[in-house]
């Protein structure tokens, strides 16, 4: 199609089959060539050359002019995939920045099992952070593991009171743990408490854990403290009973400040540490006690676990009115129940005794007996030389326990003024009525001895020192030592005896003796054989009178039938006058017989 334009014929072209678009300014015919594109040109070649030869037919050819193109812009597709792909991936960046959390240094002995890169930090078996490098310390005693942490839950693993320790298998008291880290490697645990505090700093160092915690920060219950003088059997992990319950178990022990005693750390279960008051008693019922005393033989034993393990049992004391034990309290740990049940001793009183005699037998621990109540325990025994009586003698000390006498030392104390010790002032008005300690046979067996205190009547007056300390308790011999004096004064006795008049005297005795015995020999024994045989024949004559065919028997058995005869009707007449009384008087009265109809 041709219009005209300008004066010219131009040919009018459908649209085109492409995206770009074509302006055209004041262009003649014979340029349009030059500004389509090839393939414009070969779709149109038919149209061109006909208007061709129709322009060149009608009008000479026209001057060609200048032409200005211009395109539209526009940003191809294909340029989406990069851009999208730094997106995702800047995305990915940002997301890693802000979950990786702090790193923290932790202190191990070895590191065993570890791995830069592979090892993991679980909490509650879920990973929390990776090991990123291994180090050894400054000191060169220790290796430092560097942890990488989530930025998810950081916070509470920072803080001072998080534990970490290396998890493998372990065989203990308690079972066997750690069977899973056979097959994917050891991984380091952290125990970090549950509730987040203000105004606590978070730390990045931390001393690894040896042995895992016997208790979690999220167990519920109460922690207390156990002071005894021997550990015996327990360890950690070992039971806390209550009423025949485990409610608790020992989670650490070690050394008081002094050395002189061990600081046990227990663990009781809520709701059980409800039951811990402050008037509480603990008992150590480790394994089989058995002890051997004066008092004889005794034997306690609890449950096979505690025998083989140890164990401790609580139980309520006799104050009613104690409230909860608040967490840390410490208590004493006795050792059996008996100790534990006792009343109360108060502070130990210590005092002395010089005994000038044998103290075999007796030993450390032995009991202070006064009246059959144990008033202490002997702590120490040892020898001394007395220079005036120039020999040697037994120093035995004791703690006693002045509470135990009960009422009369509290009456004692209110008599007192604060300014007096009432302990001594107590001692010295019984050793002034014949107060005094004496040995004593504890077990006839075992031959152990017990210290004893009671009055002797007719005592002899000692000088007592108040002031001395330890406080010095007069004493007498023993009763086997007295025993012992008493056999050895008769002894003495008998060896002042005159021996050879004595010997003299028994022959000429033994001899008479002997001539007495002849003469009963040729004398008596003749006439006695005589009156044995009479005897014997009287003997025979009696037993033929009391034969069954003599008459003498015969005559007593006739006596015996009539005898019974005569008994039965006595019998029928007391029978007689019991029914009828006036039969005695009227006689007997006439059968009646039966009238006939």
């Amino acid at each position: 199609m041709i219009r005209a334009v300008g004066g010219m014929r131009v040919p009018e072209f459908p649209q085109p089959i492409h995206r770009n678009r074509f302006f055209l300014i004041h262009t003649p015919a014979e340029g349009w060539q030059n500004l389509m594109p090839n393939n414009m040109n070969n779709d149109s070649d038919s149209i061109s050359s006909d208007s061709n030869a129709e322009v060149s037919a009608a009008q000479p050819r026209p001057v060609r002019a200048p032409t200005r193109v211009q395109r539209e812009r526009r940003i191809s597709w294909i340029w989406l995939l990069p851009i999208l792909a730094i997106i995702v991936g800047l995305s990915v960046l940002v997301r890693m920045w802000m979950g990786i959390g702090p790193t923290i240094v932790v202190t191990f002995n070895s590191a065993e099992g570890l791995k830069a890169g592979q090892t993991q930090l679980r909490y509650r078996d879920v990973v929390v952070g990776t090991v990123s490098e291994l180090a050894v310390a400054s000191d060169r005693e220790q290796v430092e593991v560097h942890i990488k942490l989530n930025k998810e839950g950081s916070d509470f693993i920072t803080q001072p009171t998080s534990r970490f320790w290396v998890v493998r298998p372990r065989l203990g008291i308690s079972g066997v743990s750690g069977l899973g880290t056979l097959l994917s490697g050891a991984y380091i645990s952290v125990d970090a408490p549950t509730t987040l505090k203000e105004d606590s700093d978070t730390v990045t160092r931390f001393v690894g854990l040896e042995d895992p915690p016997e208790i979690t920060a999220s167990r519920p219950g109460t922690r207390f403290s156990l002071l005894t003088n021997d550990l015996a059997s327990i360890e950690r992990g070992s039971p806390i009973y209550y009423r025949g319950l485990t409610v608790g178990q020992v989670i650490g022990y070690n050394l008081d400040e002094h050395g002189d005693a061990v600081s046990l750390q227990v663990f009781v279960d809520a709701p059980y540490d409800r039951y811990v008051t402050t008037d509480s008693r603990f008992w150590n019922v480790s394994g089989i006690d058995l002890e051997l005393d004066a008092n004889g033989f005794s034997l306690q034993a609890a449950s096979i676990v505690s025998a083989l393990i140890g164990g401790i049992e609580f139980a309520s004391g006799p104050d009613e009115s104690a409230k909860k034990a608040p967490s840390n309290h410490r208590f004493k740990l006795f050792k059996n129940k008996d100790h534990a049940m006792a009343r109360p001793d108060g502070e130990p009183f210590l005092v002395a005794f010089h005994f000038y005699q044998s103290v075999r037998g007796l030993r450390t621990g032995a009991t202070i007996d006064f009246q059959g109540l144990e008033l202490g325990k002997v702590t120490e025994i040892f020898l001394d030389y007395d220079v005036k009586e120039q020999r040697f003698y037994s120093v035995v000390h004791a703690e006693i326990y002045p509470l135990r006498l009960g009422r009369a030392y509290e009456l004692l104390l209110k008599r007192l003024d604060e300014t007096q010790e009432p302990v001594r002032e107590f001692f010295g008005g019984l050793i002034a009525h014949g107060f005094r300690a004496q040995l004593r046979q504890g077990n006839i067996l075992t031959g152990q001895q017990y210290v004893a205190l009671d009055f002797i009547r007719n005592a002899e007056p000692v000088e007592f020192q108040i002031e001395s300390t330890p406080l010095l308790i007069p004493v007498i011999k023993g009763e086997f030592a007295r025993l012992q004096e008493q056999v050895t004064n008769v002894m003495t006795k008998i060896e002042q005896l005159p021996l050879k008049e004595l010997s003299g005297s028994l022959e000429a005795n033994f001899k008479s003796l002997n001539g007495l015995i002849k003469r009963l020999d040729e004398q008596v024994v003749p006439s006695s054989r005589a009156a044995l045989e009479a005897a014997q024949k009287a003997l025979e004559r009696v037993e033929a009178v009391l034969a069954d065919d003599s008459p003498l028997s015969r005559n007593i058995e006739q006596s015996l039938g009539e005898l019974q005869r005569t008994l039965r009707s006595l019998t029928d007449v007391t029978s007689e006058l019991q029914t009828q009384p006036s039969s005695l008087l009227r006689g007997r009265a006439k059968d009646k017989l039966p009238e006939s109809r």
